[in-house]
């Protein structure tokens, strides 16, 4: 059995949006609910950063053409700089929906934001809220900040990222449950022949990446796990994790060899946190195949 282990003691209640800077050598990610902050590792020194920010923020793109990052938060797209720490709004891609917020997102190989949306359910206080299906979106963001939507009636969008020839995007409605797969025309930024992918009996698909052989990582909520899936949707691995709430990843480090997981304790009770006392850490583990590096926003 191959089992991560926990890396960094972050304790985050809902850690998401993992994203390696393969220029800078800094692992990036998010707590969501407030309140809500953006953390940067530095492996070589193992310096931890973090920075509070004035709402909840999702997930995360370093810039190509700019300083710092891209980011989804609550109420739409921002860039942020760290060395000016607050969030710059861009644009809402929902000005319709007040109740919705961003959820997964994340830059294709042609330097466009895609981000996904939902139902708001994290209230004030962090407490759960009943999310309503069919009430978010899929949209891509060119460099331009010009906005499109891409795909609607979607509950929890996640897993956006794609294969690496670029003909295939992935995507999911984690309430669903299913994996889809798409043809993506690269140079027109479009998305068809919308497909089924993969399932898996463990937990609800989260966020995931694809190593450089083509095979999809795929985080498992409520599966204490992350799945290894071949090209054609069939399980190759399981991976693992000391924590139920399982929420994203990414490859990282000098080689891209060492798989970064995102996890949460969200939700859970003392019995649970007592079980699992590392949930909302980093965990990692080096599989023994290598990822591809994660795409910069353009813009």
């Amino acid at each position: 059995m191959e089992t991560a282990t926990s890396l960094i003691d972050c304790r985050c209640s809902l850690g998401e949006g993992i994203f390696w800077d393969a220029r800078d050598g800094h692992l990036w990610w998010v707590d969501v609910p407030m309140p809500s902050r953006l953390y940067r590792f530095d492996p070589s020194s193992g310096d931890l950063s973090t920075f509070d920010m004035n709402e909840m923020i999702t997930s995360v793109a370093v810039r190509e053409n700019g300083k710092g990052l891209a980011i989804a938060s609550h109420g739409g797209f921002n860039f942020f700089d760290p060395e000016n720490p607050r969030l710059e709004r861009l644009l809402d891609p929902e000005p319709m929906k007040p109740f919705n917020r961003a959820n997964d997102g994340a830059s294709d190989p042609a330097g466009r934001f895609w981000l996904g949306t939902m139902q708001n359910n994290i209230a004030p206080d962090g407490t759960g809220m009943e999310i309503v299906a069919s009430s978010g979106g899929l949209y891509r963001i060119d460099p331009d900040l010009s906005c499109h939507v891409m795909a609607t009636d979607i509950a929890i969008a996640n897993t956006i990222c794609w294969s690496p020839d670029a003909d295939v995007m992935y995507f999911t409605d984690t309430a669903v449950g299913t994996i889809f797969a798409y043809d993506f025309d690269i140079a027109a930024g479009t998305i068809s022949n919308k497909r089924d992918f993969a399932r898996f009996d463990r937990g609800h698909p989260d966020g995931s990446t694809v190593d450089a052989e083509g095979y999809l990582w795929n985080a498992r909520w409520d599966g204490s796990c992350v799945v290894r899936f071949a090209p054609d949707g069939s399980v190759d691995r399981v991976i693992e994790v000391p924590a139920s709430l399982v929420t994203n990843c990414a490859f990282g480090g000098d080689d891209l060899s060492t798989l970064y997981i995102t996890t949460a304790s969200f939700g859970l009770g003392a019995e649970d946190l007592e079980a699992t006392p590392d949930a909302g850490n980093i965990f990692s583990i080096k599989p023994g195949v290598r990822g591809m590096p994660d795409n910069r926003f353009t813009g």
